[in-house]
Formats: C-alpha cells, sequence, structure tokens
C-alpha cells in the first residue's frame, strides 16, 4: 500500500484543484487572475480557457471543455491515462519510467505552437476560449 501512496497523493491533489475550479466559477471575473500574455498582447496562449475548460469538465460538459481548450481537454486525457499506468506499475513495484526521445518532447511543444498560433487567426476562431 505504501507503493500507491505518491500516485494517490498526486490524484488528491488533482481532485482537490478541480473541485475548487468546480465550485468557484473561473467564468465570473475576480475569482483567478487574467492571464498575463492576454492582458498585454490580447493573444491567446495554449493555456487560456484552461480554467473555464476544468470547470466544464467538473461539470460533466466535455462540449464546452473542448470549446474552451480542446488542448488541456487532451492534457486530462492524457494525465488519466499516465496515472493509471503509475498506479499499475507501482502495485507491481515498478517506478514509472516513460522514456521519451527529444523528438517527442519536440513534436508537444510543436503542438503547443501550432494551437497557439491557429487559435488566434480568424479561420481557427472556434479554438479561442
Amino acid at each position: 500500500m505504501r507503493r500507491l501512496l505518491p500516485p494517490l497523493a498526486t490524484l488528491a491533489g488533482v481532485a482537490a484543484a478541480f473541485t475548487y475550479v468546480g465550485l468557484v466559477d473561473p467564468n465570473e471575473t475576480g475569482h483567478y487572475p487574467v492571464c498575463p500574455l492576454y492582458a498585454i498582447t490580447g493573444v491567446y496562449c495554449p493555456g487560456c480557457g484552461g480554467l473555464r475548460s476544468a470547470h466544464a469538465v467538473a461539470h460533466g460538459d466535455l462540449a464546452a471543455a473542448l470549446g474552451d481548450n480542446a488542448l488541456a481537454v487532451a492534457g486530462y486525457a492524457l494525465f488519466a491515462v499516465v496515472w493509471v499506468v503509475w498506479v499499475a506499475r507501482a502495485r507491481k513495484g515498478l517506478p514509472l519510467r516513460i522514456p521519451l526521445p527529444p523528438v517527442t518532447w519536440w513534436a508537444l511543444g510543436g503542438v503547443a505552437l501550432a494551437f497557439s498560433v491557429v487559435r488566434n487567426l480568424p479561420f481557427g476562431s472556434s479554438l479561442a476560449p
């Protein structure tokens, strides 16, 4: 059971964060800080809409979550998969090792960059929060 403490503690932290965001609506002004990039430039970063997306997920509204920030929803799903793998490996006493080559990290960065650029262009406005 001791081996499961780190993934369970991580899940508790994520659940607490989603519970808070689910209870404190980011659609109402004054509860959360404004994205500094958006405040200064008017440009959406890859994280813009992430809190609204998490709020929608906490309320079971996947369509709204995808509309607020599709990249964040993909991140939530990826976290869930990695967490399940982590628990399965921890139960067997194995460490969580997911060796990814540098090209994978570059590709993820490229996806985030492309998402940021497209959501700020007129034809990609459906990706904007």
